[in-house]
This record gives C-alpha cells, structure tokens and sequence, in this order.
C-alpha cells in the first residue's frame, strides 16, 4: 500500500487574492508559494518575518511544521514559531488554526518516530474544533487531520473515511485545491487497502493531476509513487522512476519516501 501515513499539508495553499490590490495574489503569497512548493519552508518562513501580524505568524509556523512533515528536521525551529502564532493569536478562528498546527506538529513527531506526542496530538486537534466555526477556513484541514490520526494512531479506517470525505466536501466548498490533493489521496490509499483498485486509482490520479497543475513540486513525488501501487506493470515501474528522478532533484524530499522508492542496497 501507499505510504500515506506522512504526507501532510498546511493552512498555507496556493497563493489566495488580496483584498487590498483588487483581488490580485500577491507578489509576496507567491513568493512563498513558489519557495514552499519546492522545498524551501525556511526561505519562505524568512520572506514572513517583517510581518509582525497573527497571520503571517500561523503561516510561518505551518511552513516549518510541514518542513518537519517532510526532512524530519527544524523541530525546534517549528516548535518557537508556534509557541509565537499561538502568543499573537487574539480570535477563536486563529486559536484553533495554532491549535490545528499543534496538533500536526505533534502527530509529525509521533509517527516519524520521534517521540510518542499521539495524545497531544488528538488534544490539540479537539481544542481545535471546539474553537473553529463551522464554516471557518481551517474546519476541512482540521477534518483531514483527524483523519490522520484516526487512521495511523487509532487504526480506525472507517472514521478515518468519514474524516477525510468532510475534509474534501470543505475543501471543494472552498476551492482549496491542494487540500483537496490530500484528500484524493488519503480516500484512494483506503480504497487500496480494501482491494478497490479502480476507485484508488482514480483517486491518486487526481491527487496527481491537482499537483502537477498548482506546480507543487515536493508532493508530486509521493503522487507519482502512489499511484504507482495501483497500476500494473509496465506502467508502475514508469511512474516509480518518475518518482525517484523528482526524489532526488529535491534532495531526497521527503526523506520517508526513499523506503518506498529504493531496496535496501540503495539501487
């Protein structure tokens, strides 16, 4: 089965419109975007840090918890910017979007085996939904999250299913197209793990098609190797070998993928 147990995102999408250049993106949100989208959380952390306000705080804060996600490093980089988003957090909407990134920091460290912050991590995520709207913008990422945990720490897959369709109706409802990447993927790695092969491979063809058409260069590898378990050969063996080829122009990003990728003597 696919590896979908470390793949994760953040509140910080695609690049949204600024209110206050008539709904154009900004040169700054796509500064970052482009940064995050190949690797470089640090560099687009860094382009945050002139902004004192509670938003750029949580945006930089996801953006190393994600490169956690990803190299298995920055922990301690993570952990003071989130300790800063949750200080400068003033409203129920930002508290439970610091609580969300707790919560996946704390997931991050449990299943990279770094250490066991599971029950952190599922109360992290409930003081989340008890302070988040219903129709808040961070309510299908939180819904994902809990998915997450339900089916990597509870071993639950059927409240993980559940987790992850709310997760995709949110982030249909809000155009989130990288969310909803996340979410193909995470309902086709069930449907493969219950033998659906037709509808998994559906999924992860999607999860692809969304990551190659936002650019997003970082997830596009693990795309491509899950899609990979549900094709036959010779097909599997094309897309493996994209996979490995994007692995490695990235600097062997994400490091969990190498498992995947490669036998043991590396070849």
């Amino acid at each position: 089965m696919a590896d979908t147990a470390m793949s994760g995102s953040g509140p910080v999408s695609t690049p949204a419109p600024d209110p206050a250049s008539g709904g154009r993106v900004s040169a700054l949100q796509t500064a970052v975007w482009r940064l995050r989208s190949r690797g470089c959380w640090t560099d687009a952390a860094a382009l945050l840090e002139p902004d004192p306000g509670p938003a750029a705080a949580l945006q930089r804060a996801a953006l190393l918890v994600e490169r956690c996600l990803f190299t298995e490093q920055g922990w301690s980089e993570a952990e003071d910017a989130l300790r800063a988003a949750e200080a400068l957090a003033g409203t129920d909407d930002e508290r439970g979007a610091a609580a969300c990134e707790r919560g996946q920091l704390a997931y991050a460290a449990t299943v990279l085996g770094v250490r066991d912050r599971a029950d952190e991590a599922r109360a992290a995520l409930g003081r989340a939904a008890a302070l988040l709207a219903p129709g808040a913008a961070t309510r299908p990422l939180l819904d994902y999250r809990r998915g997450l945990i339900a089916e990597h720490l509870a071993n639950s897959p059927q409240a993980a299913r559940a987790a992850y369709r709310r997760a995709h109706a949110g982030a249909t409802a809000h155009g989130d197209q990288l969310l909803l990447s996340f979410t193909w993927r995470h309902l086709a790695g069930l449907a493969l793990r219950d033998g659906e092969l037709a509808e998994a491979r559906h999924g992860f063809t999607e999860s692809l098609r969304l990551r190659e058409e936002l650019g997003y260069l970082v997830g596009t590898a693990p795309a491509l190797a899950a899609l990979a378990e549900a094709e036959p050969e010779p097909e599997a063996a094309r897309l493996r070998a994209e996979a490995s080829r994007l692995f490695r122009l990235l600097g062997n990003v994400p490091t969990w993928l190498a498992a995947q990728l490669f036998s043991p003597s590396g070849d």
